[in-house]
Order: C-alpha cells, then structure tokens, then sequence
C-alpha cells in the first residue's frame, strides 16, 4: 500500500493515508515523499474529505474507518483494483508471483530492463536498493509487480494478482502459506490457475520446472508459451554459474549473491525480460550490477568483529534457504539465527514442526515467542541446548549479545519490524 501511495502521488494525486506501526524501510520511503502518514484508523480523517479510499487487505470490518466509510456511503476500491484501472491498463505488464523470491525476482527484473534502457515503472513489495524506492511510474509501456497470491480486501476474496492481467508471468515456486486464508495448498493452486487464465496468448509463462504443484497448475488448462527453469532442457545454471537456455550457453553470472535460490531466482528474471525484449548478455551484466533488496540479508552493522544480518525470511523454507546461504558464504563460522514467528501462518502454528530442519544450519537459535499462542519451545525442542526461547525481547537480545562473540555472524530474521532488535542489539554488543 505504501508503493500505491507512490505510484498515486506520481500521477499526479494529493495523497495520505493511515496505518499502526509503520516501520522503516517504508516508512522513511513515504516521508521522503512528502505523502502524510497518519496513524491508526480514527474516524476524524474523515474530514480530509478525499475523492477516494484505496483500502488494503490489512483492515477488515469492524475497523473503525472503514465502518463510517460504509455507513456514509463514501466511495472505495482496492489497492489492486485502483492499480489496475488507473496504472496498469495500458502498460505491457510484467509480473512476478510465487510463495518465495517475489520481491528479489521482481528487483531483479526491474533492474534487467532499467539496464536495459527500458525505463520500467514497477511496485515491489521492497525497497530495491538500485533504485532507492519501491515504486515508481515512468512513461515507459513496461511496468514490472509483484504479483502476491494473498486476499484482495476485506470486500474482495480473489488473490491480488488477478487484477494485474501480466502478458509476461514468472510463477516462481509454489507451496503452502497463508493458512490464515488457505485451506490447503490445492485451494492456492487454484487461485493460480486464475491467474494462469488471464494471461493472453502472445504473452510468456516463465515457470519453476522443479515444482509440481506449479505443473498441476498449468495442467489445468494452459494458453500461452511457458518456458521452464531449473530443468535440463530449459534455463539452467551450472555449479559454475554458466547459465544455458535449450541447452545452448547464454553466458556467464558474475555477482554477489548468496544461495541457489537466488540462481533460480536470475534464471526467471533473465527469461522475462529476454521477452520483453532485452538480450541475455545484457540481463547477464545488469545482474553483474544489482544490489538486492533492504532487509534481505542487509547487513546492519559489525560490532566487534560481529556481524548482523536482517532478512525478511519468515517461512520454513525461506528460512532454510537463507542460513544455507550465509553458511555457504562463512563457511565454519558461527550463526546465531534469530527468529521471529510473525506471519499469520507462524503465528497459527500451522509449520511449527518444519522449524527444527529449517534451522539445522545455525550453531545457535534465538526465538522470540512473545505473540505465539503456541509452544515455540517444545517445537525447537528437537534442535536440544542450541535453541533459546524467550517471551521478552529484552531478555532474548540480552541472551543474544552474551552469547555472541568475534566472527560470529547473527541472522535475524522476521517479516516486520521486531520491536527494533538489530539497532537494540549493536548498541549492546558495542558495549
């Protein structure tokens, strides 16, 4: 909703809006912008009087806003709907979707046709830091989203990404999330096939070759060319980052990021933008370029020979991936991960038993446990001594900082702000 925002004030609207606990990066994005930030949904913003409210999924009935909105009978929309009707119409629209690497593939692709002097406008669920913004709208018929499986709004079911009718798709990968919303992972895939369904037939499907769940989807019925990554006889990579299409060499990938995820991640932004028309060897030197997004595997500062990182990893494969990388990149150095259970998913309890494997990695595990319902120690309990978990934050960074030493590197991970802990904690490793 914060990109909206940008987007809306670009073409031309007064914008404001309101939210509770906005935190960095987005909240400095929008200061920047000069776009007014309330917070909390008291009735009296009614007295700006705008011509429209663009309400997100976040709010639903019984908001105190949102129910004078109704009772007046003012007029409202979605987020995506108003992006679609007013941004997205007339642009050759690209989008990312899948359950990880949305926000990285989306940066990544962005990044490829910027380099590639195609001036894209995009909305990215990040800030990427090649571009300093996470939205941005241009004159350029390109616009690159990320194209999220989640509800709409409180008045709109349908996955936000229908609304987005992208001629090039990239369907990254496909589990199960959002339990607060799904019933199962067959309930998502069906959402994906509506989106499938939008796709016309002169544009491209750009599609993990790894994940079935993403070939029941276009099982399903299926319009427009895919093309596969991660396969033989599609986009691949090699353990040399030489990177193939059909079999034939494209090039080689010369970077600095961590894990095989990202590879994946690079073969699906390079198929994408070769479809809107730039050249592999280009994609391949704008990746040689690109600076990822804040808060995935940030770091935030070195305290002592310490390091600590800030992703936004809160999904158990997420998690996964993202100390696999660091550990590749250390080697046998120490990492402290510290977790936050925070999604509406983790919060359910619904992967609490995939948490140990998704930690194996780590030589010691942190987890706050100050919003669970349920008992995040006796899930971590198969992880024995190396697993911390604590209901207070301060006792939890206290623990942090006295267990870290020289070289080690601590991974905090979460999908919101977690109560300031990685400016809480340099401070105390400082001392």
């Amino acid at each position: 909703m914060g990109g909206i925002a940008v987007l809306a004030q670009q073409a031309g609207y007064r914008v404001s809006g309101c939210d509770s606990n906005v935190y960095p990066p987005m909240s400095s994005q929008l200061e920047s912008q000069g776009i007014e930030l309330i917070e909390g949904y008291g009735v009296e913003q009614l007295d700006l009087k705008p011509d429209l409210f663009v309400i997100g999924n976040v709010v639903s009935r019984g908001n105190p806003l949102v129910e004078e909105i109704l009772n007046r009978n003012l007029p409202y929309i979605s987020g995506p709907q108003w992006l679609a009707q007013t941004i997205l119409r007339d642009k050759w629209v690209l989008g990312v979707a899948g359950t990880h690497g949305k926000t990285t593939t989306s940066a990544m692709l962005a990044w490829i046709l910027e380099y590639g002097g195609l001036a894209p406008g995009f909305l990215i669920g990040g800030v990427p830091q090649n571009f300093g913004l996470s939205a941005r709208l241009t004159e350029s018929p390109f616009f690159v989203i990320e194209a999220d499986e989640y509800d709409t709004a409180f008045f709109d079911k349908r996955s936000k990404f229908v609304h987005y009718h992208p001629r090039t798709a990239i369907l990254n990968n496909l589990e199960f999330d959002h339990a607060d919303i799904f019933d199962d992972l067959a309930a998502i895939e069906t959402q994906f096939h509506h989106l499938v369904r939008t796709i016309p037939g002169n544009g491209l499907i750009v599609s993990n070759g790894r994940e079935p769940a993403l070939d029941r989807v276009l099982q399903r019925g299926c319009w427009t060319p895919v093309e596969r990554f991660g396969t033989e006889d599609g986009w691949r990579i090699d353990a040399g980052n030489r990177v193939s299409r059909g079999g034939n060499l494209q090039g080689m990938l010369n970077w600095e990021l961590l894990g095989e995820h990202n590879r994946q991640n690079a073969l699906a932004a390079l198929a994408a933008a070769r479809h809107a028309g730039v050249p592999v060897a280009q994609g391949l030197a704008a990746l040689g370029e690109f600076r990822n997004v804040k808060r995935r595997m940030e770091v935030r500062g070195v305290i002592n020979g310490i390091t600590v990182y800030d992703d936004f990893a809160h999904h158990p494969t997420a998690i996964a991936t993202t100390v696999e990388g660091l550990r590749h990149k250390i080697n046998g150095a120490r990492i402290l991960a510290v977790l936050e259970p925070r999604s509406n998913t983790m919060k359910l309890g619904v992967m609490k038993e995939a948490l140990p494997g998704s930690l194996k990695d780590a030589d010691l595990v942190f987890c706050y446990a100050g919003n669970l319902d349920w008992d995040a120690r006796g899930a971590l309990a198969p992880l024995g001594s190396k697993a911390v978990v604590e209901k207070d934050l301060g006792a939890l960074i206290d623990k942090i900082a006295s267990a870290a030493r020289a070289g080690d590197h601590i991974l905090v991970m979460s999908n919101g702000g977690f109560g300031g802990i990685h400016e809480k904690l340099l401070n105390l490793l400082k001392k």
